[in-house]
């Protein structure tokens, strides 16, 4: 990529909403001249903003999926108490161009391509006269992952990144996503294309997201000026938590909203397997051993569908909630919330309905070893309390093959484990119903979970009358089949 002016912003006059310039076709594509004339709405005076280009288009063959990132010089908004700030657009995760070349054109009353561009709003620094290139790279990278897993981003969503977003050492380190203060959605001939907005978080801000839901913590940011303010402007020298800042927002907002709310993190893709324990592991035909090195059992096409599915309403707060999952992505380092898909999410390369679904048959099972690396042992404590008390679901589904285990309450309807049974596969897809009163006991024997740091792997715990055990191991067990 290289940063430059762009050879063509759309013409003084000439900004639409929709329909390309007559002046300039070849120039402006219809797609990039919508967006363009929403740009040129918020920055009449900035006609030709700095942008960073991909050098080598994604549609010949070029790494970057983004044509362009264009960054304008935002003046704030004193009364609000907003501080003056880059603003960075993306063009390319919406069709620009209407011909097929990257994004299939599927009328216009839908999405445009995968229907959003990003944006980004990053404090201007003081003497600072152009802004850093770094936000396009970041940009870029959400955006290949958009591209490779076909998984579209929403509002609410967060995205674990795991590393200071502009590589320094700052503690903004994940991010959250919302919809863009000031741009409208835009209605092109290729379809409707929205903004949303990435807003930096740090690692105790994303974890209240994870155990509460992303909106929630977006209200609060919107609440603190330093961390955002009403526009969620990111300051990556901010060098507190809004807990840090204001305690009070932990116990009488956060917890408060768990207990009543419970959490809208309805799955994760993570390091996991299963054991079935009770057959012995060399039955192949009937039993789910995940030993290491095994190949395992792939997901039909129905059961991908419906892990999706179930991931998909998990945020939906429903009276009943329905099986089936999955969606939140844990990939190139990333997990977010929520992803409507426009293919099978969980679909790995080779996970075709290989075996018939109706001729893999519903299996009990009497007892069970569920494994867990540590990132994802953590979530535990979330699942049973923010989702299984509250009568819902949640999925684990593994990185590495096409494993899912899925907790259940007794109040999830189409679930395949029952009380009499709380145990059952189907494939490689594993069930478990908890009743509430092992939730809690679960809880209180998982303490240590929530300080993670303070115990050495491997961490085992059982509960033998049950007939299950969890293993917390490391993560050189997942990553190296035959360690």
């Amino acid at each position: 990529m290289e940063g430059t002016r762009p050879g063509g912003a759309a013409p003084a006059g000439g900004a639409g909403s929709g329909s390309g310039s007559s002046s300039f076709p070849s120039l402006f594509p219809p797609g990039l001249h919508g967006i363009y004339g929403e740009c040129r709405r918020l920055y009449p005076e900035q006609p030709n903003p700095l942008q960073v280009t991909a050098i080598l288009k994604y549609w010949l063959g070029g790494p970057d999926p983004l044509d362009y990132v264009s960054m304008y010089r935002n003046i704030g908004n004193p009364a609000l108490n907003v501080p003056e700030h880059w603003h960075y657009v993306s063009f390319g995760l919406s069709d620009l161009y209407g011909d097929n070349r990257v994004h299939e054109f599927t009328g216009t009353d839908g999405p445009s391509g995968f229907g959003f561009e990003l944006t980004f709003r990053l404090k201007r620094e003081t003497g600072e006269s152009a802004p850093p290139t770094w936000p396009a790279e970041l940009m870029q990278g959400l955006a290949r992952y958009v591209f490779q897993s076909e998984n579209t981003f929403c509002s609410g969503d967060h995205v674990s990144w795991h590393s200071p977003l502009d590589n320094s050492e700052s503690r903004i380190q994940h991010m959250l996503l919302t919809e863009d203060p000031q741009m409208q959605p835009v209605q092109t001939p290729f379809g409707v294309v929205t903004f949303l907005q990435i807003v930096g978080v740090c690692t105790e801000e994303l974890h209240a997201a994870q155990q509460w839901n992303g909106q929630g913590i977006l209200e609060l940011l919107r609440t603190v000026p330093v961390a955002g303010g009403p526009w969620l402007i990111t300051d990556m020298r901010r060098g507190e938590t809004i807990f840090e800042i204001d305690p009070h927002l932990q116990q009488e907002r956060v917890d408060k909203g768990i207990e009543t709310d419970g959490s809208n993190l309805s799955g994760v893709s993570a390091k996991c397997a299963w054991d079935d324990l009770s057959r012995p592991p060399e039955d192949d035909e009937d039993s789910r051993s995940i030993c290491i090195g095994t190949q395992p059992r792939r997901l039909s096409g129905k059961d991908t569908e419906q892990i999706r599915e179930t991931l998909r309403r998990g945020l939906e707060i429903n009276s009943k909630p329905v099986l089936p999952p999955i969606n939140a992505q844990r990939q190139n380092g990333l997990n977010h919330d929520r992803a409507p898909s426009r293919k099978d999410s969980l679909e790995s390369e080779s996970s075709a309905a290989i075996i018939p679904h109706e001729l893999i048959r519903t299996r009990q099972l009497e007892s069970v070893h569920l494994k867990f690396n540590q990132e994802s042992g953590a979530l535990i404590p979330l699942c049973l309390r923010g989702r299984l008390l509250h009568g819902r679901h949640f999925t684990y589904k593994s990185i590495t093959g096409d494993t899912a285990i899925t907790f259940v309450s007794t109040g999830v309807e189409g679930a395949f484990a029952t009380e009499e049974h709380p145990y059952a596969a189907h494939g490689p897809w594993l069930q478990i119903l908890l009743t509430e009163e092992f939730v809690e006991r679960m809880l209180e024997d998982l303490e240590d979970l929530n300080s993670p740091e303070e115990f050495k792997l491997p961490k085992e715990y059982s509960w033998p009358e049950k007939k299950l055990k969890v293993s917390i191991l490391p993560d050189a067990v997942f990553d190296n089949p035959l360690h």
